[in-house]
């Protein structure tokens, strides 16, 4: 995909177009819809009020997983239908993607035949698309797949296979993929109003957030894909044609924090199926670092940047200290992020146990033809951009088209992928760009590296082909250090901000970076 020129794609809102498919937010979600949509030949037209990713989801956990936990609550259907899209992305982004061997240490006797019965289930529901077989292992064994288990009273343990994901570059991918396809997406710009012509979704309004100039998009079908905002959006439509409605998410938020990787050397992650409040605790090696987490506490307000809760990182720290030989302490953390999931309200649902809530997506259409999506996972992103144009369908928003058209459709980067493909749990480098890495490293810098991996060239070709405006842009998305070591990558903020500037001419927010680069070490009080 050639360069791109942020002008050229504001100055098409400008022309007097009605699409098929407009889509407000660029999160997993709206960016999955939008790809679907093009890929079918719909005109599509797609808005963010950031930048892509900026919210939940590039906070998630990094895991392209069937979902072990969903199996224990009986949830039969939804692990399915993940196991198989897990399958479908790792295919589909094979630089960005790949499997992820998980071991689940046994200190009570009864755990390794009890959890490994549940796994072998898991195996079975997965069929042909399966990645490994899950194995029980002896107390040696468990020990040489995770090192720095604590040994104390260790019985043995079960290995099984998952998969592991860039969150953020994902998401890049599916919106470059999108506009390869003819699909108009653009970050920062913020969907303002909707629009409606008796009493019907006519289009939406917007504003560039650089500019501040104002567009007006018609549409045939509006696709609400906020996220944890959904609401803001139904209840405005519900405004407008006289019908109020009630909140549908309940947002929950979960923590992670980041160690270096002594505290779990090897390719191998923990995964702890019920700690000491009965949720699931993860090691994750991704990217050079270690990722532990995650919580699940119920929030009200959403915001932009949430925080984590004093107990939440206490609970992590000790939890994580039950398992490991070591006890990661505060001053071991380099970096520590929170994400806001959109979890669906039951009817009558207060929303107080977030455990209890839907974890699949839900897809409504209001009396004015307003088409909400949202719940659901990373995993199933593929899937849900399906039902959302299914449900568009069906509500004669769109002419009916063939669906399947994603499920080989491979992700720009992921042609030709090596026969040795390096993991997920290597340090970021020209690798994650897949097919790409050529071009990359054809560009100006490709020799000069800022930190962490991260080169000139890198920076260059996020601000030329990856739609990269700001300084966060770079460190938190394009190349993840903000999430891995805050403090380094605040120590880049100059650089990386003076290369921006010369590529782009808009000012790339040095400082902001920086004081949210603190912010991610910040410990809550």
């Amino acid at each position: 995909m050639g360069r791109m020129n942020r002008e050229s794609l504001v100055s098409r809102l400008a022309r007097p177009t009605t699409y098929d498919v407009a889509i407000i937010g660029g999160g997993a979600t709206g960016l999955g819809v939008a790809l679907d949509a093009a890929a079918r030949g719909y005109s599509v037209v797609l808005v963010e009020a950031h930048d892509f990713a900026k919210g939940t989801s590039s906070r998630a956990t990094k895991l392209v997983h069937g979902g072990v936990r969903y199996l224990a609550q009986g949830d039969i259907a939804l692990v399915r239908e993940a196991l198989h899209e897990r399958t479908t992305l790792l295919h589909n982004a094979p630089h960005l993607a790949q499997p992820l061997p998980f071991v689940m240490p046994s200190y009570r006797i009864w755990e390794t035949p009890f959890y490994g019965a549940g796994l072998k289930m898991y195996d079975a529901l997965a069929g042909k698309a399966g990645l490994g077989p899950t194995e029980f292992l002896s107390r040696a064994q468990t020990l040489a797949c995770l090192p720095t288990a604590r040994a104390q009273g260790l019985k043995g343990g079960v290995k099984y296979w998952d998969g592991q994901f860039d969150d953020a570059r994902l998401a890049l991918a599916l919106a470059r993929t999108a506009a390869a396809r003819g699909a108009l997406v653009v970050n920062y710009c913020a969907a303002t109003s909707l629009r409606h012509e008796g009493g019907k979704i006519a289009g939406l309004n917007c504003e560039d957030r650089e500019t501040g100039a104002a567009y007006e998009l018609s549409a045939r079908c509006v696709i609400n894909a906020a996220g944890v905002w959904v609401d803001e959006f139904r209840q405005q439509d519900g405004r407008a044609i006289g019908r109020p409605v009630t909140a549908m998410v309940a947002p929950s938020q979960g923590v992670h924090i980041v160690v270096d990787r002594e505290f779990l050397p090897g390719d191998h992650a923990l995964m702890v199926p019920k700690t000491a409040d009965g949720r699931v605790l993860f090691g994750v090696p991704w990217l050079g670092k270690i990722i532990l987490g995650t919580t699940d506490t119920p929030r009200q307000d959403l915001p932009a940047e949430p925080r984590p809760f004093k107990e939440e990182l206490q609970f992590i720290l000790q939890e994580s200290g039950r398992y490991l030989s070591r006890a990661p302490s505060q001053a071991d953390i380099r970096s520590m992020w929170v994400g806001l999931r959109p979890l669906v309200k039951r009817q009558g649902d207060d929303g107080d146990d977030t455990k209890e809530l839907s974890r699949e997506h839900t897809v409504l259409v209001s009396r004015s033809g307003l088409v909400t999506v949202t719940g659901g996972k990373w995993t199933t992103y593929r899937a849900m951009a399906e039902d959302v144009l299914e449900k568009c369908m069906q509500s004669r928003l769109l002419e009916r088209t063939r669906s399947g058209v994603t499920t080989n459709l491979i992700l720009i980067g992921g042609e030709h992928p090596s026969r040795q493909q390096p993991r997920m749990s290597e340090p970021q480098g020209l690798h994650s760009y897949g097919s790409e890495a050529v071009a990359v490293a054809a560009l100006p810098g490709a020799d000069r590296e800022l930190g962490a991996g991260l080169t000139e060239a890198m920076v260059r070709f996020a601000a030329r082909s990856e739609y990269a405006r700001t300084v966060e842009d770079v460190l938190a998305r394009r190349c993840r250090l903000l999430f891995l070591d805050a403090a380094l990558a605040g120590s880049l903020a100059s650089a990386v901000g003076s290369l921006l500037r010369a590529e782009t001419g808009v000012d790339p927010q040095v400082k902001a970076f920086k004081e949210l680069a603190r912010l991610y070490l910040t410990m809550p009080i």
